[in-house]
């Protein structure tokens, strides 16, 4: 731990947020005397993020707990062009309504976390392509371009990793890490902007935007990343054998979301509640403490308050009482995700790979051949069983101890 003046950094110390500060002593000062202006960045690519974006939108609330401002850039502008940071292909192309339509699917989200208003101290969510768009293809050269040599792009991670695994860079990619820049640089020019945060792939972007500030402008501006955020076993955060893990109920079910977070390694549950919820470090500490079976206690804390403030209260009620539910008393929830196989019914394999349950028909009948998949308690091995249930009536399917949804017609 560092000696922090500000509750910023102090706060930000604590809970694990900091990977690099590019000035960490003279960002401390300003924070500790002033409101600070402080934004991340997010693309629209789909209607909803997913929880590898969670510790983003979490420091920037933990901005505004401190009594300082953030922004939230959405990248109206930049998705057009799609940043090519960890990417070996260039990303589809969207229309301008299916992005605006993802904008406002993500907003939910910062709705619940952030409060947005007109106060000297309230979230505000701003769209790039509102000045990225006015911007002539000469003048923008003429006021950017000569701020970048062409040598120092091609040292970027975005761009060097992609050239070495030789995998093609559209000179439109090329770009986006000239217009990450200027974003900076304007939000510091209009709305007094001094910090960016984001995660530690996103260090050589940030450095830029600094850089280019104050070269055109003599700005001071700072730049802070969080550690790279892998699960206790390696794996990516956000990512599971059934897919990514959204924000959104309309891309990820309650319930799920709830279990996701009840089902962590044991060894993570300290570090996620001290990123992923309010509860005070003492807590934390004594939560993170707890040894054998108790440690269940701490997931199920874990559960409920991320589901809360992602999700809200209800959510996560429902949730943990269909957890309840369904481990306790063998019954079916009504909050578990549901299937309706129609009249003519669906094979075994297909239901589970509907559900979210496996990847692929292939590690559906993986499952089935160990014994692992059960319909209302009866274990279920022949991946050409259909799955058909009366109109108005339902059944109970499970994979492992773990995974529960109930099927209907």
């Amino acid at each position: 731990m560092s000696n922090y003046t500000s509750d910023l950094l102090r706060v930000l110390d604590e809970r694990g947020y900091i990977h690099q500060v590019t000035d960490a002593e003279g960002l401390d000062a300003l924070a500790a005397k002033q409101i600070v202006p402080g934004y991340i960045g997010f693309d629209a690519t789909a209607p909803s993020l997913h929880i590898g974006s969670l510790v983003q939108i979490m420091m920037l609330r933990r901005l505004q707990q401190a009594g300082h401002k953030p922004i939230v850039l959405m990248g109206g502008g930049t998705t057009r062009i799609g940043d090519p940071t960890g990417r070996d292909e260039s990303r589809k192309m969207l229309t301008d309504a299916a992005i605006d339509e993802n904008i406002a699917g993500i907003r939910t989200v910062f709705e619940r976390l952030l409060v947005f208003g007109d106060g000297p101290t309230d979230a505000v969510m701003v769209n790039n392509h509102d000045w990225l768009s006015g911007l002539g293809y000469i003048e923008m050269l003429q006021k950017v371009g000569t701020h970048f040599t062409v040598n120092r792009m091609l040292t970027f991670d975005s761009v060097r990793l992609r050239l070495e695994r030789e995998q093609p860079m559209t000179f439109l990619e090329f770009n986006y890490m000239i217009l990450q820049g200027y974003d900076f640089r304007h939000l510091a020019q209009e709305m007094g902007v001094r910090l960016q945060m984001g995660g530690s792939d996103q260090w050589g972007n940030i450095v830029n935007g600094m850089e280019l500030g104050r070269r055109m402008d003599g700005s001071e501006l700072f730049g802070l990343t969080t550690p790279l955020l892998t699960t206790a076993d390696g794996g990516k955060m956000g990512k599971t054998a059934a897919g990514a893990v959204w924000l959104n109920e309309a891309q990820l079910p309650n319930y799920d979301f709830w279990q996701y977070w009840r089902n962590v390694d044991d060894r993570d549950v300290g570090r996620f509640l001290r990123l992923f919820t309010d509860l005070p470090l003492e807590e934390i500490a004594r939560l993170e403490a707890l040894g054998g079976s108790d440690i269940n206690e701490a997931k199920t804390v874990l559960a409920n308050q991320v589901t809360t403030l992602v999700r809200g209260e209800e959510a996560a009620r429902l949730a943990a009482q269909t957890a309840a539910e369904t481990f306790a008393g063998g019954g079916a929830g009504a909050d578990l995700p549901t299937l309706d196989v129609g009249p003519d019914g669906m094979r075994i394999g297909a239901v589970l790979t509907a559900l979210g349950f496996t990847a692929s028909n292939g590690e559906a009948k993986r499952k089935l051949a160990e014994g692992a998949v059960k319909l209302d308690g009866e274990t279920v091995t022949d991946p050409g069983y259909l799955v058909s249930v009366a109109a108005g009536t339902e059944a109970k399917l499970s994979l492992g101890k773990k995974k529960h949804a109930v099927i209907r017609c």
